[in-house]
């Protein structure tokens, strides 16, 4: 108890040296810019704070300049970038919050923690708002399928993302997962969140008002994830095992309650404003409350509860112990707001108040541990516009070998890349609160706001090796494939949240695959009326200079008027199939070339942006008119896979007829952008929907049919139960399991 700790002697704190920085990730210009803003030596627990505060993952000091060039507005936001989540508006008095944060370095160190963690950090980005969650969502991506570490975080992560979402009682509804040996050393779980709220009890972090009550509720605070924030800023080495005491350790069902009972307390009116604890911990959630107020704040440690003895205040300060808030509460309203932490046997705690100074006064132990400038701590943290480099074209493209049409889709269908994902998301719950109405395995998950005919659609989605081969390409290519994910699902497409994952940026490569990834990201938001509410930048993803792909996830939202708007993957039987989009054959960078031979050359795909919002406006206005009855997007593996992907949906086979000026596999594996697969009503709505193609600048053609126990390739074919069994296995022959089991 925090009662006992007071009473023990305080421990001696180290003296303060340049190379006591540099271990907390200062490089030396940033320490001597702290000792020019103090005039004087900063105490231990003032080093730390400064450490916390501008390291990259809390202070975006290599990104911020790029990432004031992506569009932010439009006339559905209700809050962007900037504050716990981003937050649209849908309609009826209601609004949809939603971010996507990454917990990759914890997750490579523990991965159970590391991902149970990442999924409790970004519900609390959500409720602290004011909203309900409603779906959760992952991007996860690992190294080479064969690599011995791959199975281990594989069953790790997945393990810890279902055991916190489903105690907690949220839907795990959609995501990604990847294989490539560039996440060998730093695999990447990045956590989605959506919750629901009324637009107008919305809750924001920005202190106000001088003298009111600074409030600590949830849980104890431990040592567990202390400098977890700095941890995450800097690449890994052969000492990434001994960075296990920086994860957190979590608790689902303490989340549970605290969510219930910070939902109660704001509908009191109790609450000024609520910051979630999260990187840096009380550190971060107290300094940004008070900047974003135009406040000072004054802690006294000796209030905070812990679970732990004798904790120091640099360690209170840092912890990132888990399911804790800040509040700024009305100070009339303190016994109230106090009933009611208590009734659902949480701590609430008074630990400071707002003061006018600018100031970030902390006192322990009848000492003052810190007395910093608070603006200074967020304002004055180092942007730096680093050099960076064009990335380099890739290998030119070289002759394709010679394969059956037929055995490359069912080598394809079988491969890690692209196998049935039922044993990821059957580890979670997807069902909980009975609003899920698209399940996992579709092109985006869909999910009923309760109470009402309308749904909202969640999506996310990358390609990253096109964007080593092209960052701008790439980047585009992101959004405009989260952009036909909803609308091949009937939404609408309204906003992103992004998960920029990247490695060192003091590398100019490395830079230069950023900046062409956030312009290609900038453009295709702006082109497809989507603007970026949240998001989250996570750099250093490297192991002993092995970089990650670069790996811009985007997490993206569309809506649905009504359930009626839904438009199914799976045909029904005798169904025409007609491709929506160009045709090329392109196979520069497919998955074709990457899954089947290891070979990754050629340029990446090109984006049309304009021809992205035809083809999708086109799909869901073939839906208004009863015109088609399934769709589908094609992305990895071009038509072929799409087509198949259709048929194992549909229980049904499927003949792709052969074009005669193309060779077989680009028609059946080129990977074009801007293309969708759907299922006229009949013959009459087939042709119907080709003039109306003409009319819309949307190429269309007729490409195949539903039926049978067969998938033809043209004159190739194979049973359609031999691709099932091949597809459902995939991940289970990974694993070591039984494909049945």
């Amino acid at each position: 108890m925090h009662e006992t700790a007071r009473k023990e002697p305080l421990r001696r704190e180290p003296d303060v040296t340049q190379a006591l920085a540099a271990d907390h990730g200062l490089k030396p210009d940033e320490y001597q810019r702290i000792l020019d803003l103090l005039g004087r030596t900063p105490s231990f627990t003032e080093l730390g704070i400064f450490s916390a505060m501008w390291n990259e993952h809390c202070s975006y000091k290599s990104s911020k300049i790029h990432l004031r060039t992506l569009p932010t507005e439009g006339p559905q936001v209700i809050c962007g970038p900037g504050e716990n989540a981003g937050i649209v508006d849908i309609g009826d008095g209601q609004a949809v919050v939603f971010k996507m944060e990454s917990h990759n370095h914890p997750s490579f160190i523990e991965p159970y923690q590391g991902a149970a963690t990442g999924v409790g950090g970004i519900l609390r980005d959500v409720f602290t708002m004011g909203a309900r969650p409603i779906a959760a969502m992952n991007a996860l991506s690992f190294g080479a399928p064969d690599h011995p570490r791959t199975r281990r975080l594989l069953a790790g992560v997945v393990e810890g993302i279902g055991g916190y979402g489903n105690a907690f009682g949220v839907p795990t509804v959609g995501g990604e997962l990847r294989f490539h040996p560039a996440y060998n050393g730093n695999c990447l779980v990045n956590a989605f969140a959506a919750g629901l709220a009324d637009a107008d009890r919305i809750f924001y972090s920005a202190a106000s008002g001088v003298g009111r009550p600074v409030v600590y509720l949830g849980a104890k605070t431990g040592r567990d994830g202390v400098g977890g924030a700095t941890m995450a800023s800097a690449e890994f080495g052969e000492d990434a095992e001994e960075k296990r005491p920086t994860v957190q350790v979590g608790d689902p069902f303490t989340e549970k309650r605290l969510l219930e009972a910070c939902l109660e307390l704001m509908a009191t009116g109790a609450v000024v404003s609520i910051q979630d604890m999260g990187a840096a911990g009380l550190t971060c959630s107290a300094v940004e409350m008070g900047d974003k107020g135009d406040l000072g704040v004054a802690l006294d440690l000796d209030a905070v509860p812990c679970r732990e003895a004798h904790m120091s205040a640099y360690e209170m300060m840092l912890s990132e112990s888990q399911e804790r808030m800040l509040m700024v509460l009305d100070p009339e309203k303190e016994a109230e707001a106090r009933a009611v932490f208590e009734k659902w046997d949480l701590d609430f705690a008074v630990v400071g108040e707002t003061i006018a100074e600018d100031r970030f006064l902390v006192r322990h132990g009848g000492e003052v541990k810190a007395d910093l400038p608070l603006k200074a701590l967020s304002g004055e943290a180092p942007v730096y516009d680093r050099p960076w480099t064009e990335t380099a074209p890739p290998p030119p493209l070289g002759e394709i070998p010679a394969i059956d049409p037929a055995e490359a889709l069912l080598r394809l269908m079988g491969s890690p890349a692209l196998c049935s994902r039922a044993w990821v998301w059957e580890q979670y719950d997807h069902m909980v609160l009975a609003d899920t109405v698209v399940r996992p395995g579709s092109d985006a998950a869909v999910v009923r706001v309760h109470g009402t005919e309308k749904a909202l659609a969640f999506t996310a989605d990358v390609t990253p090796r096109y964007c080593r081969a092209d960052p701008l390409q790439g980047g585009r290519q992101a959004v405009a494939e989260a952009f036909r994910n909803l609308c091949a699902t009937g939404a609408r497409p309204l906003a992103v949240t992004d998960n920029l994952n990247f490695g060192n940026p003091e590398r100019p490569e490395i830079m230069g695959q950023f900046v062409g990834c956030i312009r290609g990201l900038g453009e295709a938001c702006r082109a497809l009326d989507m603007p970026v509410v949240s998001g989250n930048v996570s750099l250093y993803n490297e192991t002993e200079g092995q970089a990650i792909l670069p790996t811009p996830t985007i997490g993206a939202v569309g809506l649905l008027e009504s359930l009626d708007q839904v438009i199914p993957m799976a045909p029904g039987d005798g169904a025409t199939l007609m491709l929506l989009g160009p045709v090329t054959g392109h196979l520069g960078q497919s998955a074709l070339l990457w899954e089947l031979w290891g070979r990754e050359e050629g340029a990446a795909p090109p984006v049309d942006l304009d021809a992205e919002r035809r083809a999708g406006e086109f799909v869901r206005s073939l839906r208004d008119k009863g015109l088609i009855s399934a769709a589908h997007d094609l992305s990895d593996g071009g038509l072929a896979v799409a087509a198949a992907e259709m048929a194992l949906a549909a229980g049904r086979g499927v003949a792709l007829d052969q074009r005669s000026d193309l060779p077989a596999l680009g028609w059946f594996f080129g990977e074009e952008q801007g293309r969708y697969l759907v299922a006229a009503t009949g013959e009459e709505a087939a042709a119907e929907i080709a003039r109306a193609g003409r009319i819309a600048g949307v190429p269309v053609a007729r490409v195949g049919e539903i039926g049978g126990d067969t998938v033809a390739l043209g004159e190739s074919r194979l049973k359609l139960a031999a691709l099932r069994e091949a597809w459902s296995g995939g991940l289970a022959r990974l694993m070591g399991e039984d494909a049945a089991g």
